[in-house]
């Protein structure tokens, strides 16, 4: 869940990682048949992971832009 909060507030290069943490803390949750908690907490990682990962692409799709119109001549 830390991953999946630094990814929306400064550094969205966590969400792809805070994603397969979160996937991998649900599966143990799941198969530990309710000796281990934390499922509420995965589950938000993974929430908040999948925002992050968002934000990235949106920010390498807004670069790639960005790079396409400046060497067409700035128009």
């Amino acid at each position: 869940m830390i991953l999946g909060i630094i990814s929306i507030v400064c550094c969205s290069l966590c969400g792809p990682v805070a994603v397969f943490l979160s996937l991998s803390a649900r599966r143990r949750v799941a198969a530990s048949g309710g000796t281990i908690g934390g499922g509420g907490m995965a589950t938000a990682g993974l929430i908040l992971g999948i925002i992050g990962t968002v934000l990235l692409l949106g920010g390498i799709i807004y670069a790639i832009v960005a790079v396409v119109i400046n060497s067409r001549g700035g128009g």
